[in-house]
């Protein structure tokens, strides 16, 4: 299993001016291998790799650079080309491949060789980066298995962080727990799943908008091209920076609570794209990150022995999950009303439907039972987040056995 350690880099002025560089090199490279990639009849990673000795000898400042960093951008080349033509093969629209200008270009990777992890037993650890220098960094988590290839990504708000993608030789076993549960997702209820429990959705970048509102407005007024401008352009990448971080650390902590209690997890498989192309509110939408929630449930599964199971979404809202019956709702109805007496919330009543499909059969359509007890969310989630569903009639019991419970 290969499993990537994010850490953040601390280094001196002359350092960052080291990896600056690099970082240009590589970009340097990497256009220069494109040009050459434009210029066969048939692609050829081989021969392209080689014209690197050409190059080397064409501009000798590539000679500085440490060899397999300029290699690896052949390499990144080809992966590109390849994620392409399979986007092609699939169906979607695919241009060609473009240039890389300083803006979209952030990362340069050692793979194999050049770097070295230097533990210190202080408060900053050490990197060694060929040709660059040891430079400080926090290892919050011990790296566990064997270090595969350091990368290094520069963000906009001026920080540096490294990648370190180690292989570990684990096998996760499989999950003793037997609990089943059905999650839908939503913008008024972020979660609401099969057991009642619902998380409101943090809207993260909402609560940031006027901020991030007043940075851009700041940024429209400086002079193109001062020195006042690229400090508010750095200002204005903080401000996203930081909601990024809120949500993704919501996320994270939302998927680590239900692979911990769940040994099956059952999702809709939404469309992300073609919802936000239909919708008035696709900023929300966004802001939402479903696909990363989904995401992070999947490879937080995959280590923890618990399965993830994609359901099709049509139709979980409008059918009764006690009797199967279309009930037609509008965007507005949150209640589920059928007439066979069952009467529940519709994002609860959607996430019964999600878990029946997942487990391929019908549930109990008579037994009233009263909603069991619930599953801890953190309380770094923030109270306020946290709400119980309430039943105002009787509602539908998940199985016939406790397992489901």
């Amino acid at each position: 299993m290969l499993r990537t350690y994010k850490s953040r880099l601390y280094p001196t002025k002359s350092q960052e001016e080291r990896l600056l560089w690099t970082l240009e090199q590589c970009r340097f490279t990497y256009n220069k291998l494109l040009e050459g990639l434009q210029q066969q009849d048939k692609p050829n990673q081989n021969k392209l790799q080689h014209s690197l000795l050409v190059l080397k000898e064409q501009y000798p400042m590539l000679k500085k650079s440490y060899s397999k960093v300029l290699q690896h951008e052949n390499h990144r080349l080809f992966s590109n080309l390849r994620s392409l033509a399979q986007r092609k093969k699939n169906g979607k629209k695919a241009g060609r491949l473009r240039f890389k200008n300083r803006h979209s270009f952030k990362t340069f990777t050692y793979n194999q060789s050049g770097f070295k992890i230097i533990p210190s037993g202080l408060r900053y650890d050490k990197l060694h980066l060929a040709k660059i220098d040891d430079i400080p960094f926090i290892m919050h988590r011990d790296v566990s298995g064997v270090v595969k290839q350091v990368t290094i990504k520069h963000y906009p708000s001026g920080k540096w962080f490294a990648l370190i993608a180690a292989e570990e030789q684990t096998t996760p076993l499989p999950s003793t727990n037997t609990r089943s549960v059905g999650i839908d997702l939503g913008l008024m209820n972020y979660v609401a799943d099969s057991e009642g429990n619902r998380v409101s959705h943090p809207k993260h970048l909402e609560r940031s908008l006027l901020k991030l509102k007043k940075a851009q407005q700041r940024l429209s007024r400086k002079k193109k091209g001062s020195k006042n401008r690229s400090k508010q352009k750095i200002n204005v990448a903080r401000v996203h920076e930081k909601i990024a971080n809120q949500r993704n650390d919501f996320l994270h902590k939302l998927s680590r609570c239900y692979v911990n209690n769940y040994g099956l997890i059952a999702v809709e498989n939404l469309n992300i794209n073609g919802l936000v192309k239909l919708s008035y509110n696709a900023r929300n939408m966004m802001d939402a990150s479903w696909s990363r929630f989904v995401q992070m449930l999947c490879f937080k599964a995959a280590s923890a022995g618990c399965t993830v199971v994609k359901v099709e979404p049509r139709g979980t809202t409008q059918k009764c999950s006690r009797c199967g019956t279309i009930v037609p709702k509008r965007l507005w109805d949150r209640m589920h009303n059928c007439a066979c007496g069952f009467r529940a919330d519709r994002d609860y009543n959607a996430a019964l439907n999600i878990l029946k499909r997942a487990l391929g059969q019908e549930l109990p359509e008579s037994t009233p039972v009263e909603i069991r007890t619930k599953v801890p969310i953190p309380p770094s989630l923030g109270a306020e987040q946290v709400q119980s569903l309430k039943q105002d009639a009787q509602t539908l019991v998940l199985g016939s056995s406790q397992h489901f419970l």
